[in-house]
């Protein structure tokens, strides 16, 4: 998000010449970084036009000079200059140190832009989240904040017995991380097959009306979980699935949704615990089955991304039924149900492995590619394991377009 400074040299430069602005936007940037902001911000308010937010959509004070000609400012220059930063948030308790650790590993491997994590943690696992972090050979690249786990303190006790201890602590980070425009939320039991910013780009996918992207929690309705049990309203034929959730927050902050409780649309923050209250006796899978129940209402709101975008064991264990990830690779995979820690899935706990064990540095065809490749090969015996090549199709690819950027920037 630009400063004010942008919105008040970028009026400057039109009110003084005349023309097209677009001409001025190479001298309004050059001005941007040379000249001090802290005394002329008091124009423009720093909760100025987003590339997300269309001037209309703005109350009429955000901008004190014109907010149609920021807003135009404002994405000519974020199409020419996209986001130097990625945020991406994970939600950790119990014995989970390890598998959000390992998360985190695949997502540095590949990713091109800068990555600032944002780690939801109980309070005894935030030394040993740092003593690794501070580890990481990728200082510049990436960045970290620790938060406690924090629920709404007149209903802490409910959300905290919601499906598991800390899982609907990622309904509120849009009202607790209030300066973080968009955000890629991810369960622990992700792993990252392809570079965050591949789908960090689905943000400027999103139409005028989409707030978030998830994917389908199946693709086959005869295995589908929400149309077989479900005793409240879901998304769609088969639900969606919140493990790899991308947020553009600030549009979620102002959105008014509509809702079956109230004839008034409510905004995010007011209409989570009514939710709760009438469907708490009636939901198996927590705060997935909240979002659920509010996308089932406001469907314009979601964009829907391909099964290899969040690739479960669902997805092969009754046989192969992501066509995109049979196609192209899988990109991110997800493994719930444990699978990482047990003899059930072997293919999936055989990617957990090789990513949890890679070295930083080592070349990746010989120390990660090559051995998984061999592990996988002995799985052929399960139903995921026939189709093993979808676990390192993709693999190969950010393998070998990581290796061409390094060689280009030699």
């Amino acid at each position: 998000m630009f400063s004010c400074l942008n919105c008040l040299l970028f009026v400057l430069l039109c009110s003084m010449r005349q023309g097209s602005c677009k001409a001025f936007l190479k001298e309004a940037d050059s001005l941007v970084k040379t000249v001090g902001v802290s005394h002329l911000c008091s124009r423009c308010k720093n909760l100025s036009v987003s590339f997300w937010n269309s001037y209309w959509m703005l109350p009429s004070d955000v901008c004190g000079v014109n907010c149609f000609w920021e807003a135009a400012f404002r994405y000519d220059y974020m199409k020419t200059h996209p986001s130097e930063k990625m945020h991406l948030a994970v939600v950790a308790c119990g014995e989970r140190l390890e598998e959000t650790v390992t998360m985190l590993r695949s997502a540095i491997i590949f990713s091109i832009k800068p990555l600032h994590f944002h780690i939801f943690a109980e309070d005894q696992l935030h030394e040993s989240f740092k003593d690794i972090l501070d580890e990481f050979p990728y200082e510049g690249k990436v960045n970290y904040t620790l938060y406690p786990i924090t629920f709404p303190s007149e209903s802490a006790a409910e959300w905290k017995k919601l499906f598991k201890p800390c899982a609907s602590q990622r309904l509120f980070l849009p009202l607790i991380l209030k300066n973080v425009d968009s955000l890629l939320y991810v369960d622990t039991d992700i792993l990252f097959l392809r570079p965050v910013d591949d789908i960090w780009s689905f943000l400027g996918k999103f139409n005028s009306t989409q707030i978030a992207a998830m994917a389908p929690e199946h693709e086959e309705p005869r295995i589908g979980w929400y149309n077989r049990f479900a005793r409240h309203p879901y998304y769609g034929v088969t639900g969606i699935n919140s493990g790899v959730m991308l947020m553009n927050m600030t549009r979620i902050r102002r959105k008014y949704f509509k809702n079956d409780m109230t004839p008034v649309r409510l905004q995010w923050g007011e209409i989570l615990m009514p939710l709760l209250k009438k469907y708490k006796l009636n939901i198996t899978w927590g705060d997935q089955d909240l979002l659920n129940i509010m996308f089932f209402h406001n469907p314009e709101s979601l964009y829907v991304f391909p099964c290899q975008w969040n690739y479960r064991p669902d997805h092969c264990i009754y046989g192969s039924n992501c066509r995109t990830a049979e196609e192209e690779g899988i990109f991110i995979l997800h493994g719930n149900r444990g699978v990482y820690h047990d003899d059930k899935q072997p293919t999936f706990r055989a990617v957990y492995e090789a990513i949890k064990n890679y070295s930083f540095g080592d070349d990746l065809v010989h120390s990660l590619l090559q051995p998984l490749e061999r592990e996988l090969q002995k799985t052929t015996h399960t139903y995921c394991g026939r189709v093993y090549k979808v676990f390192i199709k993709q693999l190969t690819k950010s393998i070998r377009d990581l290796y061409a950027r390094r060689s280009k920037g030699r």
